[in-house]
C-alpha cells in the first residue's frame, strides 16, 4: 500500500467518525422534535378546525348580507322608477296648471288696473266738478259784489 492509499484510508476513517459523532445529536434532536411536534400538531389541527368553523360562519353571514344587498338593489331600483314617475307627473301637472294660472294672474292684474283707472277717473271727475263748482261760485260772488 502506498502512502497516498494510507492517507485516503485515514481520511475516510476520520470522515466516518465525524458522521457517527454528528449522527448522535441529530438522532437526539429528532426525538426532541417528535416529542414536541406531536402535541403541537394536535393543537395546530384544533386551531385549523376552529378557523374553518369560523370561516364557515363568516361565509354564512356573507351569504345573508349578499341576499340583503340584492333585496336592497331591487328596492333602490323601484324607488328610482317611482322618483322618475313623480318627476314626470310633476312636469305634466306644472305644464297643465301653468297656462290657466297665467291666465288667472293676467285677469287679476287686468281687474286691478281697471279698478285703479276707474277710481282715478272718478277722482279726476270729482276734482273737475269741484273746480267747476268753485268757478261758478266765484263768478256768482263776483257779480253780486
Amino acid at each position: 500500500m502506498s502512502p497516498g492509499g494510507i492517507a485516503a484510508l485515514v481520511a475516510s476513517g476520520a470522515f466516518l467518525m465525524l458522521v457517527v459523532v454528528l449522527a448522535v445529536p441529530i438522532l437526539r434532536l429528532r426525538h426532541t422534535v417528535d416529542a414536541t411536534t406531536g402535541p403541537m400538531l394536535g393543537s395546530l389541527n384544533t386551531t385549523v378546525e376552529n378557523v374553518n368553523t369560523t370561516l364557515g360562519q363568516v361565509q354564512t353571514s356573507l351569504d345573508g348580507v349578499n341576499l340583503q344587498l340584492a333585496r336592497l338593489d331591487t328596492i333602490t331600483e323601484h324607488v328610482q322608477h317611482v322618483t322618475a314617475n313623480v318627476a314626470n307627473l310633476t312636469t305634466v301637472v306644472a305644464a297643465a296648471a301653468a297656462n290657466p294660472l297665467v291666465k288667472v294672474a293676467a285677469f287679476g292684474y287686468g281687474v286691478r288696473k281697471a279698478a285703479a283707472k276707474r277710481r282715478h277717473d272718478e277722482e279726476e271727475a270729482d276734482v273737475r266738478a269741484e273746480l267747476k263748482q268753485r268757478r261758478r261760485e266765484a263768478r256768482r260772488s263776483g257779480r253780486k259784489g
